[in-house]
């Protein structure tokens, strides 16, 4: 396989957790490579931005990053050095206090973002305004900050994701 998914899990969540598992076999399903680096060693958004980078992603053909909460933010910040075919976010933890970055260039054009009205803990009005300055996709659902309610949906949003970008 020569196509990469890298899921960055969010700060209080684990490597792989329910969204990570049903993400990878979706994207094992359509021939990409499926990684999610454990960052529970610290809470630090730039320290995670930090290890994504010094990760050696030579050799692939196509990259995604794909995150949940401050996954989403690490996947985004490292996404202007990186250059990957695509971001898929999840609850993105943007413009939020005690974060560095406030402003974003993507280094794609093929961005797709899942938001809850009911989250908690990200605004929604947070995902809109950046799907708005970056023209990404934006999914607004019945759903809390996790998401899992609409689990389903989403993989299924993922899936989609991925053929588009494979031939």
């Amino acid at each position: 396989m020569n196509n990469l998914v890298v899921y960055n899990h969010g700060k209080d969540s684990i490597p792989w957790g329910e969204k990570a598992l049903a993400l990878a076999e979706v994207a094992r399903s359509r021939g990409f490579e499926f990684i999610s680096p454990d960052y529970q060693a610290s809470n630090d958004p730039e320290w995670r931005v930090d290890r994504l980078l010094a990760m050696d992603l030579h050799g692939y053909q196509q990259i995604v990053l794909a995150g949940s909460s401050m996954g989403a933010y690490v996947a985004t910040v490292a996404a202007e050095t990186i250059k990957p075919h695509g971001l898929f976010l999840i609850a993105p933890a943007f413009y939020l206090p005690g974060y560095a970055r406030d402003r974003f260039a993507p280094g794609t054009d093929n961005i797709e973002v899942f938001h809850g009205w009911q989250d908690e803990v990200v605004p929604p009005e947070n995902a809109w305004r950046f799907c708005r300055e970056h023209r990404a996709r934006l999914h607004m659902l019945d759903s809390d900050h996790r998401l899992l309610s609409i689990l389903p949906l989403m993989t299924a949003a993922f899936d989609r994701f991925l053929a588009e970008l494979t031939p």
